[in-house]
């Protein structure tokens, strides 16, 4: 009798979890871009939205933070790609998600400190209550997101084909992807498999 109220107990929690649990849609390719007119903190303590950030080509955005083990062992090729889509006039915002570590390591201050360390050349905000996470239905940091000079999304998903070992990358994905739109043609790959952490929502 104690198993079976015990096992109807479970499914019961099971079932409440997840009614509440979030779901999300992720951003189908050819989408204009969300919530663009949103202002979040920048660390120069500005306030800017994606559409400010926005060059002639278009935008790049990543989902990024500062204590991802998968987001600091790429933090090079983010460099790289960040001022290749500068070079190639398109914007670069860095959207760091995780409303749920802001008294930790992904504090607007550690966000600051890290981003100096880093040298960044491009926006890096914060986004209060993970609203343009939601929006674009990103749940990994990293993350990219790249849109045409309409901001209309052009390709979704990793840096390159081995997010694990930069020495072994077939395929740079983000990078063809710039080439391919800034030359007008169409995009070969749209869409690849992001590997990173889960992007800390409060509950």
């Amino acid at each position: 009798m104690k198993n079976k109220m015990f096992v109807t107990g479970l499914l019961i929690l099971m079932v409440t979890l997840f009614a509440f649990k979030k779901s999300f849609t992720v951003l189908p390719i050819g989408s204009p871009l969300p919530k663009g007119e949103v202002k979040m903190h920048d660390i120069k303590d500005k306030m800017v939205s994606m559409k400010d950030a926005t060059l002639k080509n278009g935008l790049l955005v990543m989902f990024s933070c500062n204590t991802c083990p998968y987001v600091i062992k790429n933090q090079q090729r983010t460099k790289a790609i960040s001022e290749y889509a500068l070079k190639n006039n398109i914007g670069v915002i860095l959207v760091n998600s995780n409303e749920a570590q802001r008294t930790d390591d992904d504090s607007f201050d550690a966000m600051k400190s890290y981003a100096k360390e880093q040298g960044y050349k491009w926006y890096y905000v914060l986004d209060k209550n993970s609203q343009v996470a939601d929006a674009f239905g990103a749940s990994r940091t990293p993350e990219c997101y790249l849109f045409n000079k309409d901001l209309k999304l052009a390709y979704h998903g990793a840096i390159d084909d081995n997010p694990t070992d930069a020495s072994n990358v077939k395929r740079a994905h983000l990078q063809e992807a710039i080439n391919q739109l800034v030359a007008g043609k169409e995009i070969a790959v749209t869409e690849s498999r992001s590997v990173g952490c889960s992007i800390k929502r409060k509950d």
